[in-house]
């Protein structure tokens, strides 16, 4: 009997895992499939059939033209690299503060961070939204960066793990040789957390890609469309050209699944890799 009960719970566990699988490829393949369909194609054909052809490349020439895909692209890019470069600064800044030095405030500068991830954000969006216009940033690029360039406790607990792991012994060698403090930083501890930047950068830049709340509420104007707030122009109030959307869909996805391919074998390197002998 205990070899019938050991192949049931095999076959339970590979169905479980088809079903996963299933569940995790079926939404891109819709995608997929119906991105290549015509308007009247889709509307005659069920939404998991193939498309006649997929060559028909006219929904993405669509995309790029009534779209402005292209200039939605170009602005998140703008947001990303600049929103990337003060986030690592300050990230890593506030990491070495808190990760090397004993000051009376310290644990209160971490408590802020704490206590900034327990409120929750859309409790504070009039607040906000108030202090964004009063800046004068409200229709611009530099609102939404002002917004994710915040270092949160996510980021700091993640640099803060790294830094505990390089030898404090670096510090002291620098500081022998006549080293500043903001020397040791940037000539020590910033290179030796490239594994976790690479892990901030990934992840930073799925999320700010991805959002679509806070492009869409503080920059309406049609210049200023971010690949996320695009998808928005192809459907009505009562209707949606939805082969067109699966197109801008498929064309937003490929930049995130081509840096994930590229930076993941970032994320579990060692830190101190090579720096101690």
């Amino acid at each position: 009997m205990k070899p019938s009960r050991f192949r049931v719970q095999d076959l339970i566990k590979y169905i479980t895992l088809l079903i996963g699988v299933f569940v995790v490829f079926f939404p891109p393949y819709v995608v997929i499939v119906n991105a290549f369909k015509s308007k009247d194609e889709f509307n005659a054909s069920s939404s998991i059939s193939l498309p006649h052809s997929f060559f028909n490349f006219e929904n993405f020439n669509i995309v790029f033209e009534r779209g402005g895909l292209l200039s939605g692209f170009g602005n998140i890019l703008v947001i990303i690299v600049v929103s990337l470069a003060l986030n690592i600064l300050f990230g890593t800044m506030v990491a070495y503060a808190l990760g090397r030095f004993s000051f009376k405030l310290k644990p209160v500068v971490f408590g802020a961070y704490l206590i900034a991830t327990i409120i929750p954000s859309i409790t504070t969006q009039v607040a906000t939204f108030g202090i964004i216009k009063g800046m004068g940033l409200y229709n611009t690029l530099a609102a939404p960066i002002v917004l994710y360039i915040g270092a949160d406790v996510i980021q700091i607990i993640l640099y803060l793990q790294f830094i505990r792991n390089i030898p404090y012994d670096l510090d002291e060698s620098a500081m022998v040789e006549g080293a500043s403090l903001f020397k040791i930083y940037r000539s020590i501890i910033f290179p030796l957390l490239t594994p976790a930047t690479a892990t901030l950068v990934i992840l930073k830049t799925i999320s700010i890609y991805n959002d679509m709340y806070i492009p869409y509420l503080y920059m309406p104007k049609q210049s200023l469309g971010v690949v996320t707030t695009v998808l928005m122009r192809f459907q009505g109030v009562n209707t949606a050209d939805w082969n067109l959307i699966c197109a801008a869909i498929l064309l937003i996805l490929l930049p995130t699944v081509i840096l994930y391919i590229f930076l993941q074998r970032y994320i579990f390197e060692g830190v101190t890799s090579g720096a101690v002998k």
